[in-house]
């Protein structure tokens, strides 16, 4: 049986831990707009707009994968919540408050479109000559 390769995924939650973001429970990716859900025993979900959805993860690899998971949930995304929930007991703005959620925004939406742009080029046929 033929599996998905996810090791350059578990380097992406290493090396670029903020592509990642926590929503209703699924660990999304932001620029792939891909979402995973990891179970107890260490298998993995997958839920994508493309073909990456039509493999499942080699059992051995998904451990792997969820091993990267849980060390993302406790060296970035934790410490993340805790220092926006600080923050939070500070008075802010109605003006800073919405210029943080825009960055926020338009953060999400460029690591969206950066993702795009890599993709247009594939599908195409051009002649060999």
């Amino acid at each position: 049986m033929t599996y998905l390769d996810v090791s350059p995924m578990m380097v992406a939650l290493r090396a670029a831990p903020e592509e990642f973001e926590m929503q209703q429970g699924w660990l999304r990716h932001i620029p792939s707009q891909h979402d995973f859900l990891f179970d107890p025993e260490g298998r993995v979900q997958i839920r994508a707009q493309c073909n990456c959805a039509f493999l499942s993860v080699e059992p051995s690899q998904a451990r792997d994968l969820a091993s990267h998971y849980n060390d993302w949930q406790k060296k970035y995304w934790q410490p993340l919540l805790i220092n926006r929930e600080f923050a939070s007991h500070f008075h802010h703005s109605a003006f800073r408050k919405m210029l943080i959620d825009f960055t926020g925004w338009l953060h999400r939406r460029l690591m969206q479109q950066s993702h795009a742009d890599h993709s247009h080029g594939l599908g195409k046929a051009y002649p060999a000559e």
